[in-house]
């Protein structure tokens, strides 16, 4: 099975454009408890009049209008489900081998040097991952800023070629050059409305013995760069932890980068 990610704007748009097309087409046939009727019957009228052949247009026009017989016209009175946090739905566990890890050390902390950091990234055609920055400050006491940043392992030798030749450029004390990490990711939805998702997924590696090296998250995804040694023992941890190999569940793995 392959994974296009959440990020695929042909798939996503073909999805959206099917999902809001089948909601229209749903309730031009349930709205006065009729069915088999055009979109110009059993709707308010003038509104089937002016539906587009655009399925997002016509979702907007209903949800703007409200349908006959429901209160106050919100997709929240039609579809109980659409009112307030959604259910966490876990759909899989995503893991990638293929990435390395640079760790930019004692960078002054002051406006732009991040944004020179990436600039020289970008010059030598570094593809950046994941980015976390940690405040602290230097023997001076001058506050200071520490810059991990993942890439594809097929692109170290760049990496450390500009860790070699841009240090006095990017004005750093120290560069550490990690090729032997990996990223688990939990994907799902509803998990930012939902208090335990993210200590369930670091309980879980915790149990394993699993040092966590970096942390990233989305509304949709939970991140986190660990040893690649432990990668494998991380991810049927997070798989085990949420129920996706329990019996009559169809569990997925995801390989590759993902993003």
């Amino acid at each position: 099975m392959g994974y296009t990610g959440y990020g695929d704007s042909r798939e996503d748009a073909s999805s959206a454009q099917s999902l809001s097309g089948g909601m229209i087409e749903g309730m031009a046939e349930s709205t006065d408890g009729s069915a088999g009727r055009g979109p110009d019957e059993g709707m308010d009228k003038g509104l089937g009049e002016n539906l587009s052949k655009d399925p997002n247009k016509n979702l907007k026009k209903v949800s703007g209008r409200g349908l006959k017989g429901v209160s106050g016209g919100s997709l929240g009175d039609i579809f109980p489900d659409l009112q307030g946090p959604e259910s966490p739905v876990i759909s899989g566990v995503a893991h990638d081998s293929s990435e390395a890890l640079v760790t930019l050390r004692g960078i002054l902390d002051e406006p732009g040097l991040a944004a020179h950091v990436f600039a020289q990234f970008a010059k030598a055609g570094v593809n950046i991952d994941m980015v976390v920055q940690a405040l602290g400050r230097n023997d001076n006491g001058s506050r200071t800023a520490d810059i991990s940043i993942t890439f594809p392992e097929a692109q170290i030798g760049t990496v450390r070629e500009l860790a070699e030749s841009a240090k006095g450029q990017l004005g750093y004390s120290s560069a550490d050059v990690n090729p032997s990490v990996g990223k688990v990711s939990l994907i799902g939805v509803g998990m930012k409305t939902h208090p335990g998702v993210t200590a369930q997924f670091f309980e879980a590696l915790s149990r394993e013995g699993i040092n966590v090296l970096m942390i990233s998250t989305s509304e949709i995804r939970i991140s986190a760069i660990i040893p690649l040694d432990m990668l494998a023992c991380g991810v049927r941890a997070v798989h085990t932890a949420f129920g996706l190999d329990s019996e009559g569940t169809q569990a997925i793995v995801y390989a590759g980068s993902g993003r």
